[in-house]
């Protein structure tokens, strides 16, 4: 997606990118499953979306997050609220898309295409141009235990 600021120079925005990039991909394939009224593949799309975001949580919010908070507080905030949102609309999802359940989970994912816009057009260039290498060791900490549900370690891309 993004690339003009510099910020992919960085691993730990280029992990959390590339997780978005997996995600927008299944976001694009939940809603072909959808116009083919295949509840069992969104459920399983919203699964595996889930799956990706487990550990890109963890990360935004015990590393990137507190780090931006004391200049953005609100904005981290609204972001923390979006990722509620979304958590819920998968979990129930990933469990079963029932009739008429599909538009719940189609706005869910709208807040999170807008969702990933947001950071990689705000918070991540924020976070270049503010955290110290302190911070970022502390990211790549916490990146190293949460993992990745991308292939390779979470140092390769």
């Amino acid at each position: 997606m993004c690339e003009y600021c510099g910020c992919q120079a960085i691993e730990s925005i280029k992990r959390l990118t590339d997780e978005h990039d997996l995600v927008v991909d299944l976001i694009g394939e939940v809603r072909s499953a959808g116009r083919a009224g295949d509840r069992d593949r969104m459920s399983a799309l919203a699964a595996r979306i889930a799956a990706v975001l487990g550990p890109h949580t963890l990360v935004e919010e015990q590393g990137l997050f507190p780090a931006m908070a004391v200049d953005f507080p609100d904005h981290i905030e609204a972001l923390v609220h979006e990722h509620r949102l979304v958590e819920a609309a998968l979990s129930e999802a990933a469990r079963a898309v029932e009739p008429g359940g599909e538009r719940r989970l189609l706005d869910a994912l709208d807040v999170l295409r807008r969702h990933i816009l947001a950071e990689q057009d705000g918070v991540f260039p924020a976070a270049l141009a503010n955290l110290g290498t302190a911070q970022w060791e502390a990211i790549e900490e916490i990146r190293g235990r949460a993992g990745s549900a991308l292939p390779g370690p979470p140092s390769a891309s």
